[in-house]
């Protein structure tokens, strides 16, 4: 796996299995680099900006139950508002989900905002080096 440079920052992880929509996204490197621009897909591995995202969406880290490995997180996404609404997630600890993420070599594509301006909660996790994130 490789790290690739966008406008001179290390940016986001590569592999084989690369997404074509990772060619396509910019590529934010800290919380400040985040564009206000409608529609616009992103991606970034740096926790500030992932974590920034969800909480600016009133998310929590989660993972989907029953697909934990041993002690460990299995698939991760986000609990979304209403809260504990959704029993199929369990809630785990940013220090979890992190950890989890970097040991898997993920990539959190996202967007900011839908075409309209409006928020958006699309996100979605990619491992270059494995198409079943």
């Amino acid at each position: 796996m490789t790290q690739k440079k966008a406008g001179g920052a290390t940016g986001v992880r590569t592999g084989e299995a690369t997404s074509k929509s990772l060619k396509y996204a910019r590529v934010v490197n800290s919380p400040d680099e985040i564009p206000d621009d409608p529609g616009k897909s992103l991606v970034t591995t740096n926790h500030e900006v992932i974590r920034k995202w969800a909480e600016e969406r009133g998310a929590v880290p989660a993972t989907v139950a029953g697909t934990e490995h041993e002690d460990r997180p299995g698939v991760l996404t986000f609990d979304f508002p209403p809260l504990g609404d959704n029993d199929r997630l369990r809630r785990v600890s940013w220090e979890e989900w992190f950890e989890t993420f970097d040991r898997r070599g993920l990539n959190f594509l996202f967007q900011e905002k839908l075409e309209d301006g409006r928020q958006s909660n699309f996100f979605r996790l990619e491992n270059p080096e494995r198409e079943d994130a």
